[in-house]
C-alpha cells in the first residue's frame, strides 16, 4: 500500500474514532442525566469543538504529509490554511463565548436583528433559531456575539422549582392549597420577592394533582426548594390526617 492511503486511511480512523467517542459521551451523559439548559448549552458547544479540533488536527497531519511532497515548504500550506479559515475559527471562538458568557441558551426565545426565534441549536459556526412558524434562521457566530441579543427568556439567574403534590380526591382541597402555599413562602430557599402559586392541575379518579411554583436564587437552590416543600407538604398533610 503507497504512503498516500496509509496517510488517508490514517485520518479515516481518527475521524471515525472521534464521532464514535462522541456519541458514547452524548449516551453517558445527556440521556442519562437531565441537564439545566446553561449546561447543555457549555457541553454541546465544547464537545463539537473538542470533535472539530481533533479531527482537523488528525487529518491536517496527514495531508502535511503527503502535500509536503508536492510542496516545497509546509509554511505554505499554513499560510492558505491560515487565510481560509479565518472566518471559520472567528466564528469558532465566538460560538465558545456565547457558551461561557450565556447571553442566550438552547431553548432561550431570542431575536437578532431581523431574526426573532427559540435557539435550538448552537454550531461551531451558526447559531440556528426556529420561528413559531417553523421556519429557521442560521445566524453566524460572530455576529450572536457582537450585536445587540433580546432574551425574553433569560432575565436573570433565577430559577423556578416546580413541585408536582397529588393528594386524596376527596380532601379539603382549599386546606390543601393554603399548606403548599405556606411551606412554599416558608422554605428558606424561597425567593421572599416572589410570591410562589399553587394551582390544582390535574384531577385523577383517586386523586388531585397541586403543582407549586415556587422561585429560588439558582438551579441547585431550586432543587433543594422543591425537596424542602414537598418534605414539609407532606408532614403537614400527615398531620391533618389527608395522608393515612
Amino acid at each position: 500500500m503507497s504512503d498516500f492511503w496509509q496517510h488517508v486511511m490514517i485520518a479515516g480512523v481518527v475521524i471515525l474514532a472521534t464521532l464514535v467517542v462522541a456519541k458514547l459521551v452524548d449516551r453517558a451523559l445527556v440521556r442519562r442525566l437531565r441537564l439545566s439548559p446553561n449546561v447543555m448549552t457549555r457541553y454541546s458547544v465544547i464537545r463539537r469543538t473538542i470533535v472539530a479540533a481533533v479531527v482537523v488536527v488528525g487529518v491536517l497531519s496527514q495531508v502535511q504529509v503527503v502535500a509536503s511532497s508536492i510542496l516545497a515548504s509546509s509554511a505554505v500550506i499554513a499560510l492558505i490554511i491560515g487565510f481560509a479559515a479565518q472566518s471559520t475559527l472567528s466564528n469558532v471562538i465566538a460560538g465558545i463565548l456565547i457558551a461561557f458568557t450565556q447571553p442566550l441558551r438552547l431553548g432561550d426565545q431570542v431575536e437578532v436583528g431581523a431574526a426573532l426565534g427559540t435557539v435550538e441549536d448552537i454550531g461551531l459556526i451558526y447559531t440556528l433559531l426556529r420561528t413559531p412558524e417553523g421556519a429557521h434562521f442560521y445566524v453566524p457566530n460572530t455576529r450572536m456575539a457582537s450585536d445587540t441579543i433580546r432574551n425574553a427568556t433569560l432575565r436573570s439567574f433565577e430559577h423556578k422549582a416546580l413541585i408536582t403534590i397529588p393528594v386524596p380526591l376527596g380532601s379539603d382541597l382549599e386546606r390543601v392549597r393554603d399548606i403548599l402555599l405556606d411551606e412554599a413562602r416558608r422554605a428558606p430557599e424561597a425567593m421572599p420577592q416572589k410570591s410562589p402559586v399553587a394551582n390544582l392541575t390535574q384531577l385523577d379518579a383517586d386523586a388531585a394533582v397541586f403543582t407549586v411554583e415556587a422561585w429560588a436564587k439558582s438551579v441547585g437552590q431550586a432543587a433543594k426548594l422543591a425537596v424542602t416543600v414537598r418534605w414539609g407538604a407532606y408532614k403537614r398533610l400527615q398531620g391533618e390526617g389527608i395522608y393515612a
